[in-house]
């Protein structure tokens, strides 16, 4: 797999599920350039047990996404059909109900592929292409800056969930390096010291912590 940090993330033209209600045939990462983050998160697949549990907590912590300026927008193999009709069906009954972030439509597998967290791969047998594996998402998060570039990515694997926390705290360690030019240490978290890139600036943080 390649490395993706620091690269520009690729770009695409899918269908999709907006506001919980509203299908359309071309959405892209390209109306948020300049403008907006984004977490751009892949999940395996609709009316599954592990999935709707991180669409909702996604969900639950938006506005505070919101409130970084981070767009937030989900992506699996589906069809914009399945997501549509699975955001009808009510939380209390396994459904995503409820929730308005954007929803992508990778049917072809090719947006899983080009990020790298496609869960299957592909030989050819006289001529054919055969897939080896499951041909789903892994559970890959993205934090895409407003320049289009990918600054931090984690690729679970399908039984594992996410933390959302940790996505909204690797979205405030970025904007603090943009905003005040500090690097974030570990376990850092939004309010606390951060320190410039120099001896100097290890030396103060490491006696001062």
């Amino acid at each position: 797999m390649r490395a993706l940090i620091g690269k520009k993330a690729p770009n695409f033209k899918a269908p999709a599920v907006v506001n919980g209600c509203e299908m359309v045939s071309d959405f892209s990462l390209g109306q948020y350039l300049d403008k907006k983050y984004v977490i751009l998160f892949f999940y395996p697949m609709d009316f599954t047990f592990v999935c709707p549990t991180e669409l909702h907590a996604f969900q639950e912590k938006l506005e505070e996404f919101k409130k970084r300026n981070v767009a937030v927008v989900g992506c699996s193999v589906d069809s914009e059909y399945s997501h549509f009709a699975w955001l009808q069906q009510p939380k209390n009954q396994g459904g995503i109900q409820g929730v308005t972030y954007p929803i992508v439509a990778d049917f072809s597998k090719t947006i899983a592929s080009d990020y790298g967290v496609l869960a299957s791969e592909y030989n050819v047998e006289d001529g054919c292409l055969i897939s080896e594996g499951s041909p789903v998402a892994y559970r890959g998060l993205f934090l895409i800056d407003k320049e289009g570039k990918i600054r931090h990515y984690v690729i679970n694997d399908l039984p594992l969930g996410r933390n959302v926390d940790k996505a909204i705290r690797m979205v405030d360690a970025l904007q603090h390096f943009e905003e005040n030019g500090e690097v974030c240490p570990a376990n850092w978290a939004k309010g606390k010291d951060a320190m410039k890139a120099t001896n100097e600036g290890v030396s103060n943080y490491l006696t001062n912590k």
